[in-house]
């Protein structure tokens, strides 16, 4: 019978406890490094202008400057900037799930001459630079009529839009985790394609679909360069367009610019925070089945 060597002075458990410790200093650490730039963007949007420019960089500002995010929200419409950005942003997702979610289910379901190839192609799309599209799609949108308006930003989303393969290749590897033997058994029961896809799959992909919704919103919230494109009027301007148009008109009062973009920050944080849970596991289990 082997011996058992005790263990008197719980060596390999004090070794535990240390290696957990030094982890958990160096997260911290990294959190902080992480953490720092935000924090001194919302001290600087309370502090005064002279407490901006102050050197070495203060921690806390001398005087609280509330009244900066309300001169920075009345110096231009932010309001209705919001309202555009939110606007845009829900129809754009909305296109976008829809979109990815029915190709996804096509391409991980259905059987057809191709499917793999139609796939591979549609993954080479994601190498293809935005760049390169830019006049195509200006010049079919202007011969459309569509410029200074939301179609060209929001309809090319319920046929994909930007980023759409990468969004339609994480619901295709989500909807191939789940057992086929539900599908099986829907068909059996006399349950259609639309019907599996509506009923079945889709409710089971909501970890994908939040991952989709989340990253989408971010996206179109922070988008730049397509409403700089196709959009001229100012009542129409999203908040990436206000804050572009705040700062070539007041960068000498950068306060005002960190408290305007603070303010246009929390939607993103509140989506993001919201659906914390279901984005990780959907990000997670994409990859689980090739």
């Amino acid at each position: 019978m082997a011996r058992v060597q005790p263990n008197f002075w719980g060596f390999k458990n004090r070794r535990k406890r240390v290696r957990k410790v030094l982890t958990l200093i160096l997260l911290c650490l990294l959190a902080l490094v992480f953490i720092l730039p935000f924090y001194w963007s919302v001290v600087a949007s309370l502090s005064s202008l002279a407490d901006v420019y102050a050197s070495p960089p203060r921690l806390w500002p001398s005087t609280l400057s509330v009244g900066n995010y309300k001169a920075a929200m009345t110096v231009l419409p932010f309001h209705l900037f919001i309202f555009n950005s939110f606007y845009i942003s829900l129809f754009s997702v909305t296109g976008q799930v829809l979109c990815a979610s029915l190709a996804g289910f096509g391409f991980a379901r259905m059987r057809f001459r191709g499917r793999d190839a139609w796939f591979v192609v549609l993954l080479a799309t994601m190498m293809l630079p935005a760049q390169v599209t830019m006049i195509p799609h200006y010049q079919i949108f202007r011969a459309l009529g569509w410029l200074d308006s939301f179609k060209p930003l929001i309809v090319p989303c319920f046929l994909g839009g930007a980023q759409g393969a990468f969004y339609i290749f994480l619901m295709r590897q989500f909807f191939k985790t789940i057992p086929v033997e539900l599908e099986e058994a829907a068909r059996i029961d006399g349950c259609s394609s639309f019907r599996i896809y509506w009923d079945i799959m889709l409710p089971l992909a909501m970890p994908a679909v939040a991952a989709v919704a989340v990253l989408g919103f971010i996206q179109h919230w922070q988008d730049l360069m397509r409403p700089l494109i196709y959009l001229s009027s100012h009542e129409l301007f999203p908040v990436s367009l206000g804050l572009n148009m705040f700062q070539s008109m007041h960068g000498g009062r950068p306060q005002y610019m960190l408290a305007a973009s603070n303010l246009t920050l929390i939607p993103i944080l509140v989506a993001f925070f919201a659906a914390q849970k279901y984005f990780v596991e959907g990000i997670t289990l994409t990859g689980l089945k090739g």
